[in-house]
């Protein structure tokens, strides 16, 4: 019978003739014994499994080096130990693959991120890649359970799609034409889809469709964006969270954004305790009296300019201007979270320039009832609205922004048939976990990163 090594460290009793498959961490040797570390993945922890010389040949006690993989059958017993309760006694070894020690290149038990950006197809079998993908496996699960729980429908919006939603134009272009074949202009009316393609920037629009229909939805999935920003906060390929919901202005979407946020900074201490121990010891001290402290109080809320006044008031030297009309950046939302408030902050109602064609306009003519939820050690967490119901003033913030009309015909139709009161955010589910793990470059989140420059697998 083969077990985990979670599900053996879980027993509640000694067990006889196990399998345990897996993968070599460390091999210790003493006195005719060896005495293996293996993990296979399932949790942080290793067993420790018990081999006596005369189970093995010598030559195969050679290949029983760190990264091999074995299937071990044998007892599970009490272990002498003081640091585990169960070990495992070998009975018979298979090796399934060799690792040599000379060519294998994960043989120290810490190595730096940037070094392991070098070999990311095998960073996954170190403890903090292992802890990190199922941290976010979990979050992920996190994600639907909490949606599931408040009724929204769960909705796949196409990665392929003939708009840019923000309209920056900040997109990748999808063609199945013979680009080597191709001189000047490119003529999208002889592509695959007689017109030009890009992968999604955001699944929002469709989810308005969705929302003015089945009332509350939400998309969860992969985004795009060619931005040309190589920092640690970005990557051209990220997943987003984005709920829509009908009947709904600006304060409930905040509301539901605070909730969500704790609920999902809740859920992942209360099932990845093990994993997220080994960030608080390696990475950040302070990281479970962060998240608690997400828990205990409400979120600030302060206007964009209120956010200008405090930031002004400061005395901090910042990089980058504090104007009006100007996007905050990364230092203005760190200080704000970190040495201002010391807790996640809403900051709302944009200048109207900085922000999307879709938010709704506000009754001052220069503001529009937008939100950025801003969390310490990261910055930007979620971006959201209310959308702009009203057609003549949609239509009108569509010229302004220089968008045809003509390619958002569909979007412009639901306001014209029973339009109403909806607003959504996107939530930045790479960016969850960096703000969850206290881990500091978003390429160490995500399993395959794709960032400027750099696109390995």
């Amino acid at each position: 019978m083969r077990l985990m090594v979670k599900e053996l460290l879980l027993l509640d009793e000694p067990k006889k003739d196990v399998i345990i498959k897996g993968w070599i961490r460390t091999r210790r040797d003493s006195k005719g014994f060896s005495f293996l570390e293996i993990n296979d993945g399932s949790c942080l922890s290793n067993v420790q499994a018990v081999l006596s010389w005369d189970k093995v040949s010598r030559q195969e006690l050679s290949r029983l080096t760190t990264g091999a993989s074995v299937a071990i059958f044998g007892d599970v017993v009490a272990s002498p130990g003081k640091k585990q309760k169960w070990e495992l006694q070998v009975e018979k070894l298979e090796i399934l693959g060799d690792a040599p020690a000379d060519k294998y290149p994960l043989q120290k038990k810490r190595h730096s991120d940037e070094f392991l950006r070098t070999i990311a197809h095998l960073r996954p079998r170190t403890n903090k890649y292992g802890a990190i993908t199922r941290i976010r496996s979990e979050l992920a699960f996190g994600i639907h359970k909490f949606f599931h729980q408040k009724g929204f429908c769960y909705i796949h919006t196409p990665i392929l799609t003939g708009s840019d939603c923000e309209g920056a134009g900040e997109t990748f272009t999808v063609t199945a034409l013979d680009l080597s074949n191709i001189q000047g202009r490119i003529d999208f009316s002889k592509d695959f889809f007689k017109k030009r393609a890009y992968l999604t920037v955001s699944g929002q629009l469709e989810a308005e469709i969705m929302a003015c229909a089945l009332g509350s939805v939400y998309t969860f999935g992969p985004t795009f964006r060619a931005e040309k920003s190589d920092t640690p906060r970005h990557a051209a390929e990220f997943w987003m969270v984005e709920p829509e919901i009908a009947f709904a202005d600006l304060n409930d979407v905040m509301e539901l954004a605070e909730e969500m946020v704790k609920w999902l900074v809740n859920y992942v201490l209360e099932h990845c305790a093990e994993d997220l121990s080994l960030f608080v010891r390696f990475v950040d001290k302070n990281l479970t009296q962060r998240l608690e402290l997400t828990l205990k109080e409400p979120f600030a809320k302060i206007s964009y300019q209120e956010a200008l006044e405090v930031l002004k008031k400061s005395g901090r030297k910042f990089e980058y201007p504090v104007e009006y009309g100007r996007d905050l950046q990364t230092e203005h939302e760190r200080y704000l979270t970190e040495a201002h408030f010391q807790k996640p902050v809403f900051v709302y109602n944009y200048p109207k320039e900085i922000k999307a064609f879709y938010m709704r306009l506000n009754d001052d003519q220069k503001t529009v009832a937008a939100m950025d939820l801003l969390v310490p050690g990261v910055g930007e967490l979620i971006g959201g609205s209310q959308r702009e119901e009203r057609l003549e003033i949609l239509e009108k913030r569509m010229e302004e922004c220089g968008l045809d009309k003509k390619d958002y015909w569909w979007y412009l139709d639901l306001r014209r048939f029973g339009t109403v009161v909806h607003s959504g955010f996107g939530l930045g589910f790479d960016r969850l976990m960096m703000y969850l793990t206290g881990v500091s470059n978003v390429r160490d989140v995500l399993s395959f990163y794709r960032c400027l420059g750099s696109m390995e697998f």
